[in-house]
């Protein structure tokens, strides 16, 4: 039966370490074998001490190598939001509350993805296991590994810690240039009225039937595109964002194109409602209001 994965921090002890030889303590033992195959055919007294003695490096290297792990604190952190096609953090901290460095302390989901690192007595370090992620929704990595192989690599001591690192990856901005829609009070006066002349407030992109005077040729000559400046006379009106509005040929691209309309109405400080079937957020600006409406796309 599967356990459920804990929310609280895992300390590491003995009950919860295992431990096996590698190659190479398996090498050191056939090592011992034929020493000692030598010693009693020739009666070798020194071969016999020689034995012994890796014999004796052989067991006590078990003790340091559970020691190297046991008494760890292992804790879990918040990652940030990401969008698809970007890496998540999926950040772990490890707490050292022992007066004893631990050196070589390794940690990961596979052999090539392993981070070490060495941590001083008392201390704690953050470790990130970056992973590429191009699916929305809720990403998991479930129970990485940790484990050592000091002193000298002839054991492995390892826990497979039972603990889940969400990250929710936002739909991929879609590349096309795709306007934003009218706000209300513009539908059909376009070219007729034009846009408030009051106080700076934000930048919108460029509409067909925005005046010339407006563009914001600064950040057209940077390459960031064509914006106008918006003015306090429509800093009061509200667009629309409607996923029956959008265009594309299959269901993510047109959370794609709706992800895009969130951030550049975001970007330009509008205010702006949120439609996605069925679900409706009033008219709002903001970082919050963003993140919902990013976190809707996220599950939908």
């Amino acid at each position: 039966m599967k356990s459920t994965p804990s929310s609280q921090p895992i300390r590491l002890s003995y009950r919860r370490i295992y431990i096996l030889p590698t190659k190479r303590g398996l090498g050191f033992v056939l090592l011992i074998t034929i020493l000692l195959l030598i010693a009693f055919i020739y009666n070798n007294n020194l071969v016999y001490l020689l034995c012994f003695l890796l014999a004796s490096l052989f067991f006590i290297t078990i003790l340091h190598t559970v020691n190297s792990l046991e008494g760890l604190l292992i804790k879990k952190t918040q990652c940030p939001d990401i969008f698809a096609g970007e890496f998540a953090t999926n950040s772990l901290i490890i707490d050292n509350p022992g007066n004893t460095k631990r050196y070589s302390i390794q940690l990961g989901l596979a052999q090539e993805s392993m981070q070490f690192c060495d941590i001083n007595a008392q201390q704690n370090m953050r470790i990130s296991l970056p992973q590429k992620v191009n699916q929305r929704g809720w990403f998991v990595l479930s129970r990485p590994v940790i484990f050592s192989c000091y002193p000298f690599g002839l054991f492995r001591a390892w826990h497979r810690l039972n603990i889940e690192i969400k990250t929710l990856v936002y739909p991929r901005p879609s590349m096309q240039d795709c306007p934003l829609p009218e706000n209300n009070s513009s539908q059909g006066m376009q070219g007729n009225t034009e846009k408030g002349q009051d106080d700076f407030y934000g930048l919108q992109r460029y509409q067909s039937g925005d005046g010339i005077r407006h563009i914001h040729w600064r950040a057209y000559a940077k390459g960031q595109g064509l914006f106008t400046r918006q003015y306090s006379g429509v800093q009061s009106s509200e667009i629309w964002l409607d996923y029956e509005q959008t265009q594309g040929s299959d269901h993510e691209e047109r959370l794609s194109q709706m992800c895009r309309w969130v951030l550049e109405a975001d970007k330009a400080g509008m205010e702006y409602g949120f439609k996605l079937m069925g679900l409706i957020i009033e008219p709002n600006r903001g970082n919050q209001h963003a993140t919902q409406c990013l976190t809707a796309l996220a599950l939908a």
